[in-house]
């Protein structure tokens, strides 16, 4: 049976001509997610991008989905039984951990506060700052972004733990990977712990209070990964209080963040909307149309897909 597969990548010249290059003998449609018709989905057999959820019931004909983020969670209501459900997990690493260690280099030099002076016309030194140079940190989630991030802080000096459920042997970027239920003991020894984990529920606030506490006086937060995953409000409360040399929150709880927060306030804490990853690179938009091409070629062949949702 012949293919049609209904493609809402955000495609540049040339590339439609890539995927019909891997599928001659399939039937090509092009769409955008929030153009993309009832008819389109109902013939469709394979679809690339990022649908809305609830429009993936009309979907009946679907024998596979590659969604064009990392993020499944969204789709776990919606998807026809049996489907072969594959996400793009990686595809935006790089974007994610350069947002990270900027957001981390901030915090570590004062930006924050040397911006509210700027804005007020205020020239004032705020004293010491921090180095990563000879410092631990600790990632919680040893996946691609994980990694990714790990990697650069290795390259500035730094020694990397990761953390993830079962270890299994060695991931790049990381001098040590250790399980998930050493978190506790290893909280203490981290100058700095950045949260890139999803949600679920053994992670939702699983950066509660005690173990805000654990952490060095003046260790470094970051939290790019899902917001429930930290509890705000002890994290509020523990940096009111000056626990904690800074913070960077790319991802908060709910989203967007309440006007009335007091996570606006927090002295050296630096808040920037969700926008770590996305396409707001270009190496992110091409690896998400490589890695369908790739999958393509592997669907097609009868070979293992890559980065299947369980």
């Amino acid at each position: 049976m012949s293919e049609t597969i209904l493609n809402l990548l955000p495609l540049h010249e040339g590339e439609r001509e890539e995927f019909e290059a891997i599928a001659p003998d399939a039937a090509h449609v092009y769409a955008r997610s929030s153009t993309v018709t009832p008819e389109q989905l109902a013939a469709a057999t394979v679809i690339f991008g990022w649908p809305r959820a609830e429009s993936m019931k009309q979907a009946v004909s679907l024998k596979w989905f590659q969604t064009m983020w990392a993020g499944t969670e969204e789709y776990a209501d919606f998807l026809p039984e049996g489907i072969l459900f594959t996400s793009s997990s990686g595809s935006n690493s790089r974007s994610v951990a350069e947002h990270m260690l900027t957001g981390l280099m901030a915090v570590c030099r004062r930006l924050p506060a040397y911006l509210d002076s700027q804005r007020a016309h205020v020239w004032k030194d705020e004293g010491p700052m921090k180095t990563v140079l000879g410092g631990t940190v600790l990632v919680l989630g040893a996946g691609n972004v994980g990694s990714t991030f790990a990697g650069l802080c290795q390259g500035l000096g730094a020694k990397t733990i990761g953390l993830k459920r079962s270890v299994t042997g060695p991931v790049a970027g990381f001098d040590e990977v250790r399980p998930m239920d050493e978190l506790d003991a290893l909280l203490p020894q981290a100058d700095v712990v950045a949260l890139t984990l999803p949600h679920s529920p053994q992670t939702a606030g699983l950066m509660n209070t005690d173990r805000i506490a654990r952490m060095k006086d003046d260790a470094i937060l970051i939290s790019a990964g899902r917001g429930s995953v930290l509890d705000q409000d002890a994290l509020v409360r523990a940096m009111t209080a000056g626990k904690l040399w800074g913070a960077a929150l790319d991802v908060t709880d709910p989203e967007p963040l309440p006007d009335n927060s007091p996570l606006w306030d927090v002295p050296n804490l630096l808040l920037t909307p969700h926008v770590a990853g996305g396409l707001r690179l270009e190496i992110t938009r091409r690896k998400c149309v490589e890695m369908a091409q790739e999958n393509l070629r592997r669907y097609l062949a009868g070979e293992p897909l890559k980065n299947l949702v369980k």
